[in-house]
């Protein structure tokens, strides 16, 4: 476990975060900062020295309660997708379920019991929930060693230290994320756009989110503190075509990328301290990437926000809930670095 001490200059490193983070040099050397294992460019968290939640401590209690009572009608939506053979897999990661059927029966008496047996990547496939232990930033530190550092200063020792990844990670597993029950918004840019889906590759800048908040009767202010995020990019019209939805890397088949928010966008949600951010595309950010920044880790190492891949969000959009009670419990697998979930709005 990290030496989790006082951190001093607490205000000078916030206050020069947001340009940090946007850098590729945040993930190597950067010689402004002391990084030492109690202080450096993205740590310690505003959520305190010792926290693995992240932005989940934006659901509060007040919170919960503000969002229960936006339902009007009750409709609810299932915003993942079912977990099957054939479904698009990222890269080479394998699902494999098998259910024995019983014997013939020889009587009229008894019954039998099923049972499944699964092998794979539980908490990294179809609609999934990346927690904070899923990416980190290498770095030079103050006495010049080299580190893996993930949210909160927490070391790729503090993760593998003692049993190198046997049942699962010693820090930051998914089991520390607190149930998300706030207000979800829904930021329908293919929608604005007219475009179902938007393109390969299509970056989904700031002028497309003000332009589809404000088709929405929305702004910018709208987007308050501890909200969940989603984006619809149209791009679950492609779940049944897994070549072309994410089955392999770019350029393989019929994949081209993947539409995303990338950078400008990323920093506006670590802005406004939102409590997830989701989308309906393999990686919420934009495959391949344009730039060398990467979303996963502006929005895991600072903040602290996890993200929902490969949402199901065309009968939200096409009912223009834009506005709803959403609701996700990230399964507690003691040591995860993400999880299945089945994510639900209620209008």
């Amino acid at each position: 476990m990290l030496a989790k001490g006082f951190r001093t200059n607490k205000n000078l490193l916030f206050s020069v975060f947001p340009v940090i983070i946007t850098s590729c040099a945040m993930l190597a050397t950067h010689s402004a900062f002391a990084q030492t294992r109690e202080q450096g460019p993205w740590w310690p968290s505003p959520h305190g020295i010792d926290d693995q939640a992240g932005a989940t401590n934006y659901v509060t209690p007040a919170k919960i309660l503000k969002a229960l009572q936006i339902p009007k009608n009750g409709k609810t939506y299932e915003l993942g997708h079912v977990y099957e053979q054939g479904m698009p897999l990222y890269g080479e990661r394998p699902m494999y379920m098998t259910v024995t059927p019983p014997p013939e029966p020889s009587s009229g008496e008894g019954g039998i019991s099923l049972t499944e047996y699964f092998t794979g990547y539980i908490g990294q496939i179809g609609t999934q929930f990346d927690g904070l232990g899923h990416q980190a930033g290498n770095i030079e530190m103050d006495d010049g060693s080299y580190e893996t550092v993930f949210y909160n200063g927490f070391t790729a020792n503090d993760l593998f230290g003692n049993n190198r990844g046997r049942d699962g990670v010693e820090a930051l597993g998914i089991e520390n994320m607190k149930p998300i029950i706030t207000r979800g918004i829904l930021i329908d840019v293919a929608g604005y756009k007219n475009m179902h889906p938007l393109p390969a590759a299509y970056e989904v800048t700031m002028e497309d989110v003000r332009g589809a908040l404000e088709r929405q009767g929305m702004s910018e202010d709208s987007i308050e503190q501890g909200d969940a995020v989603l984006f619809n990019y149209g791009w679950a019209v492609n779940w049944d075509n897994p070549s072309k939805y994410n089955d392999s890397y770019v350029g393989v088949g019929e994949n081209q990328g993947s539409p995303g928010i990338f950078a400008e966008v990323t920093r506006w949600l670590i802005s406004k301290k939102i409590s997830v951010v989701g989308a309906d595309s393999c990686c919420v950010e934009v495959r391949p990437r344009p730039g060398p920044e990467n979303v996963h880790r502006m929005l895991f190492l600072g903040e602290g926000i996890p993200m929902i891949e490969n949402m199901e969000l065309r009968e939200l959009a096409a009912d223009e809930s834009y506005q709803f009670l959403f609701l996700t419990l990230p399964e507690r697998l003691k040591g995860a670095t993400g999880s299945m979930i089945r994510p639900i709005a209620v209008h």
